[in-house]
């Protein structure tokens, strides 16, 4: 990490969510919150205006365009610049996606303040960060030689991907579509796609095959 304050986006849609984390961070000698985001086109906006940025936080859930989708647009552009999830969803179930799609970490908002600061640390050290129980699922995949076949799971989009892990968390439609700030009619599609990408036949099947993968996962 160089001598120099660390500069960070911060990307959140929750107004208080932002203020605090960024607190928080600003409060540490090396690092400061340079510039917040409520939604990944804003977030997009900032970057493309030139601004110098060392690292993104990025929340899965974001009013507009999923987290995933505004990682892989910063990707697209920017190769070099290294992003933090930081969300409220359960890593068991999110972090190994998110670094699937790029991401350097995952922490979740439920960590306490310090775990934060040392993650963002971490990724600017050009490491990876995994809390302990990732790393030790993750670790005993690879020790039990689980050179598992592709999971339809990954033919979903993020959206349909963040639909699935609510529908098995028993969330029902418009739960979700308040979760997501979704409409109804765009979780309803949602749910259909992910019924014929998966081969489920109807609603029913769709929530026991949800709540069957959420059990899997963080076993």
């Amino acid at each position: 990490m160089p001598d120099s304050t660390a500069q960070i986006l911060l990307v959140d849609d929750h107004p208080m969510m932002r203020h605090g984390m960024a607190m928080l961070i600003n409060m540490e000698p090396d690092l400061e919150v340079f510039a917040q985001a409520g939604d990944g086109e804003e977030a997009l906006a900032i970057l493309r205006s030139g601004q110098h940025i060392d690292i993104v936080l990025l929340d899965v859930t974001l009013k507009t365009i999923s987290g995933f989708e505004v990682i892989k647009n910063i990707h697209s552009r920017y190769p070099e610049l290294p992003v933090l999830f930081v969300s409220m969803h359960d890593e068991t179930i999110y972090a190994e996606r998110a670094l699937r799609a790029g991401a350097r970490g995952y922490v979740m908002k439920q960590e306490p303040g310090e775990i934060l600061i040392n993650a963002i640390r971490e990724v600017l050290q050009g490491k990876i960060y995994l809390s302990g129980k990732l790393h030790e699922k993750l670790l005993n995949r690879i020790v039990a030689g689980q050179a598992e076949p592709e999971s339809p799971i990954t033919k979903l989009t993020p959206s349909e991907f963040e639909v699935l892990h609510l529908i098995g968390s028993g969330h029902s439609s418009q739960e979700i579509a308040n979760l997501l700030k979704r409409s109804i009619k765009t979780v309803e599609t949602h749910r259909f796609n992910i019924r014929t990408k998966l081969n489920l036949k109807d609603s029913a099947d769709l929530i026991r095959y949800a709540t069957r993968w959420i059990s899997e996962e963080k076993q």
